[in-house]
């Protein structure tokens, strides 16, 4: 390649690092690069916990601008990863605090909703949302380990992190949660037949 007359070059050794694993990161393309890898996963992580895509979403867009404006403090985007999980899992839980606190006051003042048809199209959804609708039985923190484990694949050490409780404890309601989903589910798949 020929070089352009009357441009400067710039040496190698002069051109700043943008990869995200220096302390001299750009946090703007860093950020850009977990939104684009990280969008989805966080929003069906947040639909698992609060049923709702609309909310998940919103969740979601809450904690990467809260990521964003930390982004001057984060300085390695593995921590920028674990952090907006943990924003999203924390986020999640305000919003079924706040929703839950909306229906005993729509309670108070109308008659319970009706239940939802049965009438699924078929077996596969019939079961997906078997086992949707377990899950929602189970207590938050077991419902939270269940999705970060089985949906995000994450390890104990990153679900530990992310909840902010012992190895031991993730260990244990994942244990517990597991034996009560499948205890729920072989009830509904009984009542079916």
């Amino acid at each position: 390649m020929g070089r352009v007359p009357g441009a400067q070059m710039t040496p190698p050794s002069e051109v700043p690092d943008r990869s995200p694993d220096r302390a001299g990161w750009d946090a703007d393309t860093a950020l850009e690069r977990l939104y684009a890898a990280h969008w989805r996963r966080l929003v069906r992580l947040s639909v698992l916990l609060v049923h709702d895509v609309g909310t998940a979403e919103e969740i979601v867009q809450d904690a990467f601008v809260a990521v964003h404006a930390r982004s001057s403090k984060l300085r390695d985007p593995d921590l920028a990863l674990a952090y907006l999980r943990q924003a999203v899992v924390n986020r999640s839980r305000s919003a079924l605090r706040h929703r839950a606190v909306v229906r005993r006051q729509a309670a108070r003042e109308a008659p319970p909703p009706t239940a939802p048809a049965s009438d699924e199209p078929s077996l596969a959804a019939a079961r997906r949302e078997a086992v949707l609708r377990a899950l929602r039985e189970l207590p938050i923190r077991q419902r939270e380990v269940l999705a970060l484990r089985y949906y995000l694949d994450l390890s104990e050490a990153e679900i530990a992190e992310t909840l902010g409780i012992s190895r031991g404890a993730v260990k244990s309601h994942a244990s517990r949660g597991s034996a009560t989903l499948r205890t729920l589910l072989d009830v509904h798949w009984e009542d079916r037949s």
